[in-house]
């Protein structure tokens, strides 16, 4: 049976704001960590989600398709993404480069107020650790991140960061027997500030590319190399 909510005409700006807030929000799902790889997605299931048509949804999981988040197979249908071991190392290596970047540029440019806020994040960050609070010290970890690639005020190379899907390879290779927070988080968090603090792009750049390179090797990652 043909389902009319394929024919349902809806004004212009209307359907774009609904096909952004699914796209978002599927986004969000999934840079969550709670799909695990390879998981199919419906669209029936989805519309029902996020309250949209079949027509809005599918040209979400297109656009989701096209910038790497899912992936789009004849007879397998929609699923999320996988990443084999030399695809995981090959982003990881980018976000290492381009972080690194963002982190000297912030040194440069951070205003006082977003130096602020970097500071209260690490605060919170520090008391989650104190308490055994490992979800919030997670949502501070990808908060300080973000705060580190607003103060770079740097929009190209904030585009390229924007695009690499290291969330999800962070997520499918995780170790979790390990520690968390890992041994050491905070104390490179603590160096990426002090460097933004003082006004220092070198350090800053080291200080991030060690954080990063330690994170990579925290995880279940194996390579030919």
């Amino acid at each position: 049976m043909m389902d009319v909510s394929d024919h349902v005409v809806e004004p212009d700006k209307t359907s774009q704001t609904r096909h952004n807030q699914a796209y978002e929000g599927l986004r969000s799902l999934l840079l969550s960590g709670s799909l695990a790889p390879g998981t199919r997605l419906t669209e029936a299931e989805l519309t029902t989600m996020f309250n949209v048509s079949r027509s809005t949804m599918r040209s979400v999981l297109v656009r989701l398709t096209q910038e790497g988040y899912v992936t789009s197979e004849v007879n397998r249908g929609v699923r999320t993404r996988s990443f084999s071991a030399e695809e995981a190392l090959d982003i990881l290596e980018a976000r290492e480069v381009l972080e690194s970047a963002l982190a000297g540029k912030a040194a440069e440019r951070a205003t006082e107020e977003e130096i602020h806020e970097l500071r209260g994040t690490l605060e919170a960050m520090e008391d989650c650790k104190r308490r055994g609070d490992q979800a919030g010290y997670s949502r501070g970890n990808r908060e300080f991140h973000q705060q580190v690639k607003a103060a770079a005020h740097q929009h190209t190379l904030a585009r390229a960061y924007e695009t690499l899907l290291y969330p999800l390879v962070m997520r499918q290779y995780r170790n979790l027997s390990a520690q968390h927070p890992r041994s050491g988080s905070l104390e490179e968090h603590q160096a990426i500030l002090l460097a933004i603090v003082t006004r220092n792009p070198d350090a800053a750049v080291a200080a991030m590319r060690h954080h990063v390179a330690s994170a990579r090797r925290a995880l279940l990652l194996r390579t030919a190399d």
